[in-house]
């Protein structure tokens, strides 16, 4: 990715080098000005450069939301043979909702792209994001919060496989409009662009009568790189994970940097909860006011039961609100946003928690959750490498464990994390051993496993060593802001 603002060419030709190859790019293209600029940019780049050994291919998701849609995709199309460009047009089937439908669109857009991406054989999808897009997103985040915002990132992890990035970021649309007007390119101008019904319409508005002074959005970037950087060391150094349910931050770990504690805690608050994000700024400040006030106690927050004592701070789902999820045989799912089930049994299979009324609450054994191995588990090495303190006696407890999987830790707490844990069943049956093993969970990230930035990449990376689950796919760069990688 280009360090400064470039011009649309200079910035598409950085982008290129920064690859590893060969590589094969896949393009959304809409049909409007940033699109069909990030398309011809990277054509004549990549004719150009044939030793870089990259290739295109192209799709466009119909949202299928207004009239005309279809015939644009058609153009676009039309388009893409013309430069020798395989393309596919992705259509968003069935009903759409009746409110949030951007963020819906969103969804369904990228998960279109991803399918296309998959079909296409493509390593890496590229958007037509511009410098514009980010002016207009940290101003509407501005308008919501206080807290500084990083604004649109460069590049996004989707769904654990495939990297989305926006080598147009840092140019302006005007100057990729004037790239077409003198390639004698058109574009295709969307209605709903100037439609005042959306936020981004009334906000673009704003900003062209208001030029503003701009954000440093590469300072914060660096300062977000550096604060994941130094998550993941305090989740070596700090943290431990028992029988993939229990979370244990060491008493050292509370002592840390307020803004580390803060990124940490919120990220594996959002992990246990089985939450897209960190809870908000109240229950963050109230969060880790209790953590680092030194006061036993328990509270709950982002679905998560805090449980403060002498040997740490433990963490876990609490035992309400678990939905149960249905799988037809060869179906996937994510049950409660903290794991990923594959029924790969030749029956219709419930996952439910203990607590569920309609199954005999035995735990599933000989999967990763709740027995998940982690790699910095003290109940799966020898006596030598567990915590010191981790045995000590605590006054909120009369004893504890002792023996089995959650021997050494507090009673309550393992009891309230053995009550999160994951119950399968088959016609109101608990599965037998013999079955369990056809049903494949796998622990999922919900901060991170649908959309991940890079500036959390290293962070999320570590935890799922923590989990002892695979690593997340690397980028697909040789260098990023002219740094290598």
């Amino acid at each position: 990715m280009p360090p400064e603002a470039a011009s649309p060419q200079q910035a598409i030709l950085q982008f290129l080098t920064s690859l590893r190859s060969p590589a094969r790019i896949l393009v959304a293209i809409s049909g409007g000005s940033d699109s069909t600029g990030l398309l011809l940019l990277l054509d004549e780049a990549v004719k150009a450069a044939p030793h870089l050994q990259i290739s295109l291919c192209a799709a466009t998701v119909d949202h299928a939301l207004r009239a005309g849609s279809a015939d644009e995709a058609r153009k676009v199309a039309a388009l893409c043979a013309s430069l020798g460009i395989p393309h596919t047009v992705a259509t968003w089937q069935g009903d759409k909702p009746k409110t949030g439908i951007m963020a819906a669109a969103r969804e369904a857009r990228y998960g279109l792209l991803a399918g296309a991406a998959e079909t296409f054989g493509a390593d890496l999808i590229v958007t037509g994001h511009t410098f514009d897009d980010q002016r207009e997103t940290l101003a509407m985040r501005e308008m919501r919060t206080e807290q500084v915002s990083s604004g649109i990132v460069d590049a996004v992890l989707f769904n654990r496989r495939f990297w989305i990035l926006r080598p147009l970021l840092f140019s302006s649309r005007a100057d990729i409009r004037a790239f077409l007007k003198e390639r004698g390119a058109g574009w295709i101008d969307d209605p709903s662009n100037d439609d005042v019904k959306y936020e981004r319409v009334r906000i673009r508005r704003q900003l062209l009568a208001d030029a503003g002074a701009e954000r440093n959005i590469r300072a914060i970037w660096d300062e977000r790189l550096a604060l994941a950087a130094e998550g993941a060391e305090w989740l070596d150094r700090h943290f431990r994970l028992h029988g993939g349910l229990l979370g244990q931050v060491m008493p050292d770990g509370l002592r840390q940097d307020r803004a580390i504690l803060d990124y940490a805690l919120g990220r594996l608050t959002a992990v246990f909860g089985g939450q897209p994000f960190a809870p908000g700024r109240a229950q963050m400040e109230r969060l880790l006011s209790f953590a680092t006030g030194g006061e036993p106690g328990r509270m709950t927050a982002g679905r998560v039961v805090f449980d403060l004592r002498r040997d740490g701070l433990y963490l876990t789902r609490e035992s309400r609100g678990i939905l149960p999820l249905v799988l037809q045989p060869g179906e996937a799912g994510v049950w409660d946003g903290r794991l990923k089930a594959v029924n790969r049994s030749g029956m219709t299979v419930e996952i439910e928690g203990p607590a569920a009324p309609s199954v005999i609450p035995v735990l599933v054994t000989g999967i990763q959750p709740p027995r998940v191995g982690a790699v910095n588990d003290p109940t799966t090495h020898d006596e030598s490498s567990a915590p010191k303190d981790l045995g000590a006696l605590d006054s909120c407890d009369e004893h504890r464990n002792e023996g089995g999987e959650g021997r050494g830790l507090p009673k309550a707490a393992w009891k309230r994390a053995i009550a999160s844990a994951p119950v399968l069943s088959a016609g109101g049956v608990p599965l037998s051993p013999e079955s369990e093993p056809t049903i494949h969970l796998t622990p999922y990230f919900a901060p991170f496993d649908r959309f991940l930035t890079r500036f959390d990449f290293i962070f999320a990376n570590r935890l799922s060593a923590v989990f002892a689950t695979a690593p997340y796919a690397r980028p697909p760069l040789r260098s990023i802001d002219g740094k290598t990688i």
